[in-house]
């Protein structure tokens, strides 16, 4: 009577497989990370697209951009930024009847409003967390503009859930939560420090900004692009006054080219390799390589400086 033996995979061909599936995984994976950075990238584009789309249609209403940042009541501080005026124009008329304009960002009255996360205005490139908190009294944020990027010692608190990053200093400052936004408006070349009311870009103190003011080029000026939340988290809602670098939370200035190595808080930048998305005057998304030019990035950050742009 024969009798079949049954044969198994012997060590070495075991190996020689577990090491093809090996090399077959370390081919595809770059494939898969590419694919959906390359679909993420898209989505923020399309992001930036719909808020291009607001502020033209909020122009075509009251023959003007929205204000960088207007006054709280009464104070008269800095207050609710430039995109608080185009939530209608974003779907967002719900949310815009939460916000009392005449109550400072910080007031408990405007807590719903300020926590209520946009998922329009998130970069899905960006892991940072979607809320963070701010102090509301006092210069005690440590997002010095200034500062060499390393790790900050308030970064590294966190809720439970990974929702919210601490921005403030635990000195007894009060502190409250607010949704964060990856798209900043553009202040232009010059300091914010200098003049909060006096940018050379779409977007300042008051600004009113119309499209016939716009002498560069509709489809030549920056109007608003991506900033990450690695270093300091931004905001949709407006400028906090007695926050550090509480303006540059809502507008960016082309100090250095986007994503430059030795970037500052109030600079553009982006989790994208290479680029980050800016839409134009004109209403276009445009990818603005790391590697421009300075003084034509710069030239493309003013409203009227009749700088050439390529």
């Amino acid at each position: 009577m024969l009798r079949h033996r049954l044969r198994g995979f012997t060590l070495v061909e075991l190996l020689v497989v577990i090491a093809i599936i090996g090399v077959l995984m370390a081919l595809l994976l770059p494939a898969v990370q590419a694919a959906r950075e390359a679909a993420r990238s898209a989505q923020c584009k399309n992001n930036v697209r719909q808020i291009g789309l607001a502020l033209h249609n909020y122009h075509d209403t009251y023959d003007r951009l929205p204000p960088g940042w207007i006054a709280d009541a009464p104070e008269g501080t800095p207050g609710w930024g430039w995109t608080v005026s185009i939530l209608p124009q974003l779907e967002q008329t719900p949310l815009q009847n939460l916000v009392n304009r005449n109550l400072p960002i910080s007031h408990a009255a405007n807590q719903q409003a300020r926590e209520q996360v946009l998922n329009l205005l998130l970069c899905p490139s960006d892991p940072s967390p979607k809320r963070f908190l701010l102090g509301s009294g006092g210069d005690h944020d440590d997002h010095d503009h200034d500062h060499d990027h390393e790790d900050e010692e308030h970064e590294d608190e966190h809720e439970e859930d990974g929702a919210v990053h601490r921005h403030s200093i635990d000195d007894g400052t009060p502190l409250f939560s607010v949704s964060r936004s990856n798209y900043i408006g553009m202040f232009g070349s010059n300091e914010v420090e200098d003049d909060p009311a006096a940018g050379n870009g779409a977007f300042a103190f008051l600004s009113q900004t119309r499209f016939a003011s716009i002498t560069d080029g509709l489809s030549n000026t920056l109007l608003v692009g991506e900033r990450h939340g690695r270093f300091g988290g931004s905001m949709w809602q407006g400028v906090v006054p007695t926050a550090n670098e509480g303006m540059l939370r809502i507008v960016g200035v082309a100090d250095h080219t986007p994503n430059h190595h030795d970037h500052h808080f109030d600079d553009f930048t982006s989790f994208h390799p290479g680029g980050t998305h800016f839409v134009m005057g004109d209403g276009s998304v445009r990818r603005i390589d790391d590697h421009i030019d300075l003084g034509v990035y710069q030239g493309m950050a003013t409203i009227g400086g009749g700088e050439i742009s390529q």
